[in-house]
């Protein structure tokens, strides 16, 4: 594992957002194979180890749970935790799992966080939220974002690196430098998901003027943003 610091501050060709969603949807109940990948344990035992440390005490806004593998973990000792997403498939899964009592479920865009109103929070988390994320986009949604979270709050974001014997394989690149996988289901449905794999650098020069003290720890397989709001 190697840790960077810095001082400074879903889409697919034949649908964008929807079918994205739609994806998803359909892969609720095979989504977290995933996880069970032998040559990710490790990672995974050590990261779900330390993400309960960032949100101690915090009110917590997880932005597009999922089936809800990190929630459990990431909200052991928080203060409130509010897990959303847009699909109700996948949410029915973390729905049924056991969860601490702090962890309340609702319905949100991801991308708008309208259903929220005036809500604000003093921490955010996002598994595997940024790469599916137009690059495009980034910026915008971080303002989004932190516009609900309160001055001095811990943000999170936990994803996937490229590991080529582990990965899909990157089925093409667009314009704005997108990458993309060509993914196939137990249906025998195969759907083009945007998935990207940022650099340290590149993710810290997306964060905006309030990200303070941003923090890159490498994994194998995976990777961990951290960094508090000005």
């Amino acid at each position: 594992m190697t840790t960077h610091a810095h001082d400074t501050a879903v889409h697919d060709a034949g649908g964008g957002v929807e079918a994205m969603r739609r994806y998803y949807a359909q892969r609720a109940a095979t989504y977290e194979r995933v996880y069970h990948k032998p040559e990710r344990q490790a990672d995974l035992r050590a990261m779900e180890a330390w993400i309960a440390g960032p949100f101690a005490g915090r009110n917590v806004l997880e932005i597009a749970c999922g089936t809800g593998w990190w929630t459990p973990h990431a909200a052991r000792h928080c203060r409130a935790w509010l897990a959303t997403d847009v699909n109700p498939e996948t949410m029915a899964v973390a729905r049924s799992k056991p969860m601490p009592a702090t962890v309340r479920f609702e319905t949100v865009d991801a991308y708008s966080l309208a259903e929220l109103g005036e809500r604000r929070f003093d921490a955010a988390f996002a598994g595997c939220w940024w790469s599916h994320v137009p690059l495009a986009r980034l910026p915008a949604w971080l303002e989004r974002l932190h516009a609900r979270l309160e001055p001095g709050a811990r943000v999170v974001f936990l994803d996937n690196s490229y590991v080529q014997a582990s990965s899909t394989l990157l089925s093409r690149r667009d314009d704005e430098g997108n990458t993309y996988q060509q993914r196939t289901l137990d249906d025998g449905s195969s759907h083009e998901v945007l998935k990207n794999f940022p650099a340290p650098e590149e993710a810290f020069a997306r964060l905006g003027p309030r990200a303070r003290a941003p923090r890159w720890t490498a994994h194998t397989h995976y990777w961990i943003l951290d960094y508090t709001l000005a």
